[in-house]
């Protein structure tokens, strides 16, 4: 048999040419003229091959993850790997699984936080990809001079310049091509993986109700699926992932039981619940409640598999949703938020300091910059929450692009000095965001 898989416009073609392997077809696959972030692709089929032994999956595991998706790029050869890769993962002999539906997830849409809290925007993304192809290279190159000139500072005018510098029109399409072409591909095998819900192992349960949230396309037989699913489900990390992506595909149907969920004792389950809720439009006092109470003391990791939403960072995920919700919030549910951000450190801070960001500016970044004093209240507790964090936070270059986003002082020095902090007591800021 000759299974095609349709990626956004080209077309791979697997050769299976016959027999019980689970990979048959493996080998027929052109990996030598395929190419990944280190040149030819003749390395993928034996590292696929090895994801099937416990001895030799961790470390092609970590392989895969560097050459078919390279710190988040996909490649020419990605899109071929994940027929094989859905195997893998639907087998029961092979171990751990779990992993290799993460991986598919990774390989679909890369990190998950570009896409949360709403989730995957699947006719922007394909109308994206469709402007670029009938985009005039020399057009785009006179935009990007224009963005060039528009910098605000000289600081942002050099990071422009060299992004200009290495933009490529030819390479920047290809590699869209290859992120969408990667994403069409786990979606052709949704149906098999669907599967996934009725594993024993809850490990794969959870990996595959994730997996499943990211696919707005596929909602009607994916929401099914989870619908299924919830009734029967007791391990926390499953239920709540199944909650959180039905929530994703917009699955209104669910909003009563949510709401029942709202009640358990799970702090997990109750979490999802609310975040679910508040995606489908329903973000009452309740709603409002539970996110708050996670944004400022996130609960403890309950038995079972954890949830894969921005890698489990479960406070950074309600502060996110709340961010959403901006207008009219309680003052209450802010306090929490800065309570939170206060309270974290290095890469949890990144969605916390987003979060804030957008609750003390909702019409966006100040431009210019006013005087510290001229800041609403909110905007100088945010401020200063920011100036006090730590320098294991501020080592961070994401960090500085946050606050270079908002228009705001993007060294801790700059920062603290506009709050009007003194440069070596970290602790007024705490003070401030009590």
């Amino acid at each position: 048999m000759c299974p095609h898989i349709c990626c956004s416009g080209w077309l791979i073609r697997l050769v299976v040419v016959g027999g019980d392997d689970g990979l048959a077809g493996l080998g027929a696959v052109g990996w030598r003229r395929l190419t990944h972030a280190y040149g030819a692709a003749r390395d993928v089929p034996g590292l696929i091959r090895a994801l099937a032994s416990a001895k030799t999956r961790e470390r092609a595991l970590w392989s895969l993850y560097g050459n078919i998706f390279h710190q988040g790029s996909r490649y020419e050869a990605t899109a071929y790997a994940v027929p094989f890769l859905a195997r893998l993962a639907a087998d029961p002999q092979v171990p751990q699984r779990d992993e290799i539906v993460l991986l598919l997830a990774a390989l679909a849409i890369g990190y998950d936080e570009t896409y949360l809290p709403a989730g995957v925007g699947i006719a922007s993304w394909r109308a994206g990809v469709e402007r670029a192809r009938s985009a005039d290279p020399a057009e785009v190159l006179r935009q990007m001079d224009a963005w060039v000139e528009a910098a605000r500072s000289e600081g942002e005018r050099r990071v422009r310049e060299m992004r200009r510098e290495l933009y490529d029109p030819a390479s920047t399409l290809r590699s869209a091509e290859y992120e969408l072409g990667a994403y069409d591909a786990v979606r052709a095998e949704l149906p098999g993986l669907r599967g996934l819900l009725r594993d024993d192992d809850p490990r794969v349960r959870a990996a595959g109700a994730y997996l499943l949230g990211w696919f707005p396309e596929e909602a009607a037989g994916s929401c099914a699926a989870l619908r299924a699913l919830l009734p029967a489900e007791t391990v926390p990390g499953v239920l709540a992932s199944a909650i959180v992506s039905a929530g994703l595909l917009e699955d209104t149907t669910l909003v009563p039981q949510l709401r029942a969920y709202l009640s358990q004792p799970g702090a997990l389950v109750r979490w999802a619940s609310a975040i679910a809720l508040a995606r489908l439009g329903q973000a009452g006092p309740e709603v409002l409640g539970v996110l708050a109470a996670v944004s400022a003391d996130p609960p403890q990791p309950e038995p079972g598999p954890p949830v894969s939403f921005l890698d489990g960072d479960l406070r950074g995920y309600a502060a996110q949703v709340l961010a959403t919700l901006a207008s009219d919030l309680p003052a209450s549910v802010i306090d929490a938020v800065l309570e939170g951000l206060a309270a974290s450190t290095q890469t949890a801070a990144f969605p916390m300091a987003a979060a804030a960001l957008h609750l003390a500016f909702p019409a966006g970044s100040p431009d210019p910059l006013p005087p510290f004093a001229e800041l609403t209240p909110l905007q100088q507790r945010v401020v200063r929450t920011l100036a006090g964090l730590g320098q294991e936070t501020w080592r961070w270059v994401n960090f500085m692009q946050i606050m270079e986003a908002w228009n705001l002082p993007d060294t801790h020095g700059d920062c603290r000095s506009y709050a009007g902090l003194s440069a070596a007591d970290d602790s007024d800021a705490a003070d401030h965001c009590a």
